[in-house]
């Protein structure tokens, strides 16, 4: 196979991967932002900006995979 088929097979999958963490990621720590507003309210305030910082750093780790794959596809692929 040459490289056009191999970046044909493997981009879609890249991007892929590449969405799975920061998904996992973002569900893992909203759970445990609910959680623990939920459990003392009083700090939802001092933990808010934190959580909505570190929310667009996960982000960025998905984004990081589809700009890669695109990259690579205009090299490889087209």
């Amino acid at each position: 196979m040459d490289t056009a088929s191999v970046a044909m097979l493997a981009g879609p999958l890249a991007v892929g991967l590449a969405a799975i963490g920061p998904a996992i990621g973002i569900c893992f720590m909203t759970a445990a932002f609910f959680n623990s507003v939920a459990r003392q309210p009083e700090i939802q305030g001092n933990i808010t900006p934190q959580y909505f910082i570190t929310l667009g750093v996960v982000e960025l780790l998905g984004l990081f995979g589809f700009v890669t794959f695109f990259l690579l596809f205009q090299k490889f692929g087209g």
